[in-house]
């Protein structure tokens, strides 16, 4: 029914083996690392003065004072305005403080305005202190405000949603940024670890600030700001009517491994933002870090890296299969028109709200490899198979106009509402955001027209089986990632690609392939195994 293809191996078998072999391996390099990093952020050894270690020991002043200022620029000293100073400062004690903070005229008008910690030793004015211990921090920010979801009836009245904080309907019109203040503060201190001089892991020694007394070598309190803690639920919208705030200040003593943690998600958070990443994006990763149990978290994270490997290996072998193709026998034209067409209406939506790079350039990605598919299924022609090419083109053509009969209907009623009662920007906006909940919605269904085709022809020969096997992980992983995250809404479209997935397994149990077919893809071999009689 379909080519026949030599049983031998060919060289290209080979080299996408080694491929994937090469892949595999450099991810389990990837994993044994960052294992090994976890592992360093668990445990450091600390210094050993009895056997002969030249030590760095915590430096703690007697009558340390902690004092806050804020102000609208951190270099000006003159322009510190103290908001709260422990005179009796200890630094394994815990405690909190609520504040009454002043606003000056120029944060109301969406100016930055910034908190300044100093742990000194009380004598004049902390930043004369040769010995004192600053940390700025931000106390405004300014988000983009999306307005409350609002839905219209037909009588003309309005419904609100009231959540606390609103997410932003699908091609909602953002207003210019507003100034928010951090209503929060938790501060942190570590000054209970001695470090070998030659010891100091390199992530702490760019905040390690080393003091002599005598012949000891000693080191200032390490200060961070936990930045989890941060979330937008804290923030309180200013203006120019906004005289006064509240502050809550958080206070504790924290380990080495906490201080490391903290500042390295410190730094993680600066790199999301710098990629793109909005203020509510941010604190939905924040709520997933500080919400999650730890082993759930960890696994959460293996399973993410082990979705961009199967990720990969399906690209990699899905181009390897087009790019080898001479024939079209079997293979559904309009389910690779589809899911170009679903792949490139996404990209635009991502676009068109700037996503981060982070999401543009893995679905940019996409979109070249589906048109380069779909330009070699439509440039593929083989007159040896001319008869069974028009066949299929003839089931391909009656499963996506079955297809249709779905499709229609749907497509217009949501359409229809989208126009209706959603704002939008422009009617480029509409049209886009129309498009992009159909394919959320329905672009499952873009394997139809290949099952259909499956089903006519009883034979699933012309695929490749490790193509659905990896996509087939990729979305199972997907499924975990989407129970156990919030996410945006384009990752939990994979739910319903399980059925599709599902039901490939099901064609190829009930058409089963000859073992001694060949390696070659798009290709049967001589005999073939009868699969299970079915009506059409």
């Amino acid at each position: 029914m379909f080519p026949s293809c030599y049983s031998k191996t060919t060289k290209g078998a080979n080299a996408n083996t080694s491929v994937t072999k090469v892949v595999v391996g450099v991810f389990v390099v990837y994993v044994l690392h960052t294992c090994w990093v976890l592992y360093g952020f668990i445990y450091t050894k600390p210094c050993d003065s009895n056997r002969g270690d030249s030590c760095i020991s915590p430096f703690v002043a007697e009558n340390s004072q902690l004092s806050i200022f804020s102000t609208l620029d951190p270099s000006d000293v003159q322009g510190h305005k103290l908001l709260h100073q422990e005179n009796e400062f200890h630094i394994l004690t815990k405690f909190e403080r609520k504040l009454n903070v002043s606003l000056p005229e120029a944060a109301r008008s969406n100016g930055p305005l910034f908190a300044v910690i100093y742990v000194h030793s009380g004598k004049g004015p902390p930043w004369e202190d040769s010995q004192h211990v600053s940390y700025v921090t931000r106390l405004t920010s300014q988000t983009t405000h999306y307005p409350p979801k609002t839905t219209t009836s037909l009588n003309g009245h309005t419904a609100q949603d009231t959540d606390e904080l609103p997410q932003p309907a699908p091609g909602s019109v953002p207003t210019a940024p507003v100034s928010h203040w951090h209503s929060r503060l938790s501060l942190s201190i570590m000054a209970e670890f001695s470090f070998s001089k030659g010891g100091v892991p390199s992530d702490v020694r760019r905040y390690l600030k080393v003091v002599e007394e005598g012949k000891k070598k000693m080191y200032l309190p390490l200060m961070v700001v936990d930045e989890l803690q941060i979330r937008m639920r804290d923030f309180i919208e200013i203006n120019e009517s906004t005289a006064e705030v509240h502050l809550t200040v958080n206070y504790e003593n924290i380990s080495l491994r906490k201080f490391r943690l903290r500042s390295h998600l410190r730094d993680v958070i600066y790199s999301l933002k710098q990629f793109g990443f909005t203020e509510h994006q941010v604190d939905e990763i924040k709520g997933v870090i500080t919400d999650t149990n730890g082993y759930v978290l960890a696994f959460t994270i293996f399973a993410a890296i082990l979705n961009l490997l199967f990720e990969f290996l399906a690209i990699k072998n899905d181009f390897s299969f087009w790019r080898k193709k001479t024939t079209m026998a079997g293979m559904s034209k309009r389910s690779v028109l589809w899911r170009c067409f679903s792949t490139l209406v996404i990209f635009l939506h991502l676009l068109g709200d700037q996503k981060g790079w982070l999401l543009l350039i893995p679905t940019g990605v996409g979109v070249v490899l589906e048109l380069w598919k779909l330009k070699r299924a439509f440039s593929i022609q083989d007159d040896k198979f001319e008869e069974l090419e028009r066949v299929t083109s003839g089931y391909d053509s009656q499963g996506m106009r079955f297809l249709s009969y779905l499709l229609c209907p749907l497509c217009v009623s949501g359409v229809t509402y989208s126009f209706l009662y959603v704002k939008n920007k422009s009617w480029y906006s509409w049209f886009i955001s129309s498009l992009v909940t159909g394919v959320y919605a329905l672009g499952f269904l873009s394997g139809f027209p290949q099952l259909y085709v499956n089903y006519k022809l009883k034979s699933v020969e012309h695929l490749q089986s490790s193509i659905y096997m990896y996509k087939g992980m990729s979305t199972f992983l997907n499924d975990i990632l989407s129970t156990i995250l919030t996410v945006p809404s384009h990752p939990l479209a994979c739910f319903r690609d399980d059925v599709i997935f599902l039901l490939h397994l099901y064609q190829r149990r009930l058409y089963p392939v000859r073992k001694t077919r060949g390696r070659e893809y798009g290709v049967s071999c001589r005999q073939r195994l009868k699969g299970k009689p079915h009506e059409d």
